[in-house]
């Protein structure tokens, strides 16, 4: 059995990011043509800015997949977003489109008043992990959610990995004696 599964999310929206990104390079351009002279270091700054961007938000959810290893769910979603997820803490996983969210929000998103939190690429193949407590992200302003929602590209694949994952653990017997030490 390998030590980890990976499975890709949606790029809709690395997709929407990347026409945010190129409709505010057309802004700056616009801007330093029809300024006379527009100062060199603020474009520099600016150039600098928009990269960071680009790298930070669009490049890096093409390079990270979440995971299911032999006894954790980890969710990542590119280089500032990561949630390691004993299964221990998940109460449980199943298909979210029958849930009717008619708008699921792209990123990571936080809705107040509802105790989920959204970490989605797509808006296709969405999972719904319940926890069985309440969890604080600091992604999302440190607020706290007893739902994930996310989207794998192959949802089947990916409830049939976890399951098999989540099957193959040894059972903890509560009557032993140092039975709360096992993990």
């Amino acid at each position: 059995m390998p030590k980890r599964l990976t499975f890709a999310y949606g790029r809709t929206q690395v997709i929407s990011r990347t026409l945010f990104l190129l409709g505010l390079i057309a802004l700056l351009v616009i801007a330093v043509a029809l300024t006379p002279s527009f100062p060199a270091l603020t474009i520099a700054i600016l150039g600098v800015v928009l990269a960071a961007y680009f790298v930070l938000f669009t490049v890096s959810p093409l390079m990270t997949q979440h995971w299911v290893t032999r006894s954790r769910l980890i969710l990542r979603q590119g280089w500032y977003f990561r949630a390691v997820i004993p299964f221990s803490d998940i109460d449980s996983i199943a298909e979210a489109d029958d849930a009717a969210r008619t708008r699921v929000p792209l990123g990571i998103h936080r809705p107040l008043g509802q105790p989920a939190l959204f970490v989605t690429g797509g808006r296709t193949g969405l999972v719904s992990v319940r926890l069985r407590r309440p969890r604080r992200f600091w992604q999302a302003f440190g607020l706290s959610a007893t739902e994930i929602i996310f989207d794998v590209i192959d949802r089947d694949g990916f409830l049939a990995a976890f399951e098999e994952r989540r099957a193959s653990l040894s059972p903890v017997q509560p009557d032993r004696a140092h039975a709360e030490l096992r993990d």
